[in-house]
């Protein structure tokens, strides 16, 4: 009698699984359904966080990894700002000039009236020329190095200079958007063009290169459109809110932080174990806003997941005992010539378990070809298909398989081998 290795034995059983598993294709479809819409719900929601992220990511790289961003109000992703909050007292550009002349590990320094023409504020920035309108522009006045700083490109004409601030100028530069809706079809030329905003005359003098990173296919920079910021405090003085970029020296983003931060609370008056009444952070900070938020969409998804997986693992649990009381004779005759009870449970675990790969393969292929369809169909929409996320699918519906297949295995191996030959 030829003795059979341990690896024989492990390929026999796998052949006999997988043979068990072929021979009844649609029922074992049926039955790891939930375990294909566990593993695609699972994998495509981490596929389009993880391209969000990486956009997120490759915007901030873009703007610049030294720069340093501070505002009286906290920033980031919020739901709500509390009253203490909103009575904060804003930045000043004295505050600026007093972080660049004291700060040492600060290489330059810019200030940003965000948004001069907010909803419900004195200053309509609706910009029009000869019929056409741009609505949309988030208009800011800014300080004539926010350029260097934040690496704007400029497609035609230049950006904001000294000059222009010290006179407090009309003039304007325009994202891609702007450009798109104000002169429809035309890619040049648009510099040196007057045009009308807010009752003022302004001239374009500059035209901003898109931004190679973006959101969705959109950077905020595309509806952006600057003009000098001595000019936004003439055309709107009442919004007094200013936004501080700083840009730490190369190796130095710590110590710049830490010295900004100290000059902030002595000017604020912020008193020794209070904590800060301004919100200053680095990049990586976003960054770690925005982890923090994806990771609660993929908690959400994990427990989706994990609903579908439990009613694929109860089904194939469920199939799985319905195939041992098919088997019945087989499992007395297998008995009979010897096969021990490991080598039954072994048998039907396996079988457990490449149910479950397959239904986990399927979702993987799935998931994978919807990624790719929605990057297809909608370029805008990052959808990156992540390896961990298939391993991880792949060894999740392989375990599922196995703790769903324990108590079918075990039922199997305990029948009588004289009780099964006599079963009809």
């Amino acid at each position: 009698m030829k003795v059979k290795f341990p690896r024989a034995v492990l390929k026999e059983t796998l052949a006999m699984s997988f043979e068990s598993v072929r021979g009844h294709k649609f029922r074992s479809f049926l039955t790891v359904l939930g375990i294909v819409i566990g593993v695609f719900t699972a994998i495509v929601i981490a596929s389009i966080l993880t391209g969000m992220r990486q956009s997120i990511i490759a915007i901030i790289e873009e703007y610049g990894t030294n720069n340093i961003y501070a505002f009286h109000l906290s920033t980031g992703p919020r739901t709500n700002v509390d009253r203490a909050e909103r009575l904060r007292k804003p930045f000043t550009v004295d505050d600026a000039q007093a972080i660049r002349a004291q700060a040492s590990a600060v290489e330059d320094i810019s200030w940003v009236a965000q948004n001069i023409g907010y909803s419900g504020g004195p200053f309509d920035d609706n910009i029009t020329y000869q019929g056409h309108n741009y609505r949309w522009g988030n208009t800011s006045g800014v300080s004539p190095n926010y350029a260097g700083i934040t690496n704007i490109a400029i497609r035609e004409g230049r950006f904001i200079a000294d000059m222009d601030d010290q006179q407090r100028s009309n003039v304007m530069v325009i994202g891609v958007n702007a450009a798109d809706a104000l002169f429809p079809g035309q890619t040049s030329g648009i510099a040196g063009t007057q045009v009308r905003m807010g009752g003022y005359n302004f001239e374009i003098i500059g035209v901003l290169e898109k931004r190679k990173a973006g959101f969705f296919g959109e950077n905020e920079e595309d509806n952006a459109v600057y003009i000098p910021f001595r000019t936004a405090q003439k055309v709107a003085p009442a919004r007094g809110w200013i936004l501080l970029v700083i840009r730490g020296r190369s190796g130095q983003l710590n110590e710049a932080l830490t010295q900004s931060e100290d000059i902030l609370r002595r000017r604020r008056n912020v008193k020794f174990g209070d904590p800060d009444n301004f919100d200053i952070k680095t990049a990586d900070k976003f960054i770690q806003q925005f982890d923090s938020i994806f990771a609660m969409v993929g908690l959400v998804a994990i427990a989706i997941s994990c609903l579908g997986l439990l009613v694929g693992g109860i089904g194939v649990m469920n199939i799985m005992l319905v195939s041992v009381t098919e088997r019945t004779k087989e499992i007395g005759v297998r008995k009979a010539l010897g096969a021990r009870r490991k080598d039954i449970v072994r048998q039907f675990l396996f079988e457990a378990m490449m149910l479950t790969l397959f239904g986990g393969f399927l979702g993987v292929l799935v998931a994978v070809g919807v990624s790719k369809l929605i990057m297809l169909l909608v370029p805008s929409l990052p959808a990156s298909v992540p390896a961990w996320a298939v391993i991880t699918g792949l060894t999740v519906s392989i375990g599922v398989g196995l703790i769903f297949g324990v108590w079918p295995a075990r039922k199997a191996s305990r029948l009588d081998p004289i009780e099964c030959l006599r079963y009809e």
